[in-house]
């Protein structure tokens, strides 16, 4: 009798709704296996040794919100359970229901930065990505019309490679296996810097220098923009991303309807386009110098 064990399932968390590609990690698994969810059925999608470690990948069943064990039984050559050849792992998944639409973090950032700049700088403040600037341009600067005075133009962001931030090689670490140190490699991901401008207008001279001031100290001030990484899971913390200033204050005290401006930029540096992407999902670890280093959850 080959008892099967069950060391990981990954990923821990899914849809609800079911229909995730998930892998089950673990010893003994039979050619054909049965794996429940919650007590319900998951479909299997794939069954294979590798270098010693039994994989499955199956498909979660649909199931209610909440956190469920995972149990995967051996099954005989006419997909019978086999008597006692059956393992549980409580708790190793959690169902989650999916949320309408999911706010990309570059949406959070700019609402972040909206939300700050009306409560540190003036509450007239708005955003465009699509701008119809003045034919007249006026000591080379262009100006966004604006509808209403004093007020505060959020414009952009333009994407410009962070080479500080960015990986040109894959990463690899080495991590616990079940039957040992394995590798994992991962494509890093693109990462970038986020170029904003801001435009300010006022019919004061002195007034428009207030604002200039306001800008430079918001900017002298908020050096790192804090977001939750998860705005529905606290436990996953919260993401920085350094914020300077980029260029230098350009002011337009003679612009059309007697309206002054200036315009300044800045930068958020070191934002993720994606995530990386798995190289391969693990490989047994044999070279000696490696089994010697540490991994992640434990002594070597």
């Amino acid at each position: 009798m080959a008892i099967p064990t069950l060391a990981s399932v990954t990923p821990g968390a899914g849809p609800a709704s079911g229909g995730d590609l998930v892998r089950l990690v673990g010893s003994a698994f039979a050619p054909r296996v049965a794996a429940r969810f919650g007590g319900r059925a998951a479909t299997i999608v794939a069954v294979r040794v590798e270098a010693g470690v039994s994989l499955v990948d199956v498909r979660t069943p649909a199931h209610e919100a909440g956190v469920v064990d995972v149990e995967l039984q051996n099954l005989d050559a006419s997909e019978v359970p086999i008597a006692g050849e059956s393992v549980l792992l409580a708790g190793a998944y959690r169902f989650a229901r999916a949320t309408v639409a999911r706010e990309a973090d570059l949406t959070r950032i700019v609402r972040q930065l909206l939300r700050e700049l009306k409560r540190q700088v003036l509450a007239n403040v708005s955003a465009t990505v699509s701008v119809d600037y003045d034919d007249t341009v006026i000591d080379g600067l262009n100006v966004i019309a604006m509808a209403k005075v004093p007020s505060l133009v959020l414009s952009g962001p333009t994407l410009r490679p962070n080479r500080f931030y960015s990986a040109n090689v894959p990463h690899e670490d080495v991590v616990a296996g079940s039957s040992g140190p394995e590798l994992v490699r991962r494509k890093p991901p693109y990462t970038v810097d986020l170029v904003f401008t801001l435009t300010a207008a006022s019919e004061r001279t002195a007034e428009l220098f207030n604002l200039m001031a306001a800008v430079a100290t918001f900017l002298n001030r908020n050096r790192w923009l804090e977001l939750p990484r998860d705005p529905n899971d606290a436990a996953r913390g919260v993401a920085r991303w350094e914020l300077d200033a980029d260029g230098e204050f350009r002011t337009q005290l003679g612009g059309k309807d007697d309206v002054r401006a200036f315009t300044c930029g800045f930068v958020v540096r070191g934002f993720d386009v994606d995530e990386g992407l798995p190289l391969d999902l693990g490989k047994a670890v044999t070279d000696p110098q490696l089994q010697t280093q540490p991994f992640a959850g434990g002594a070597p």
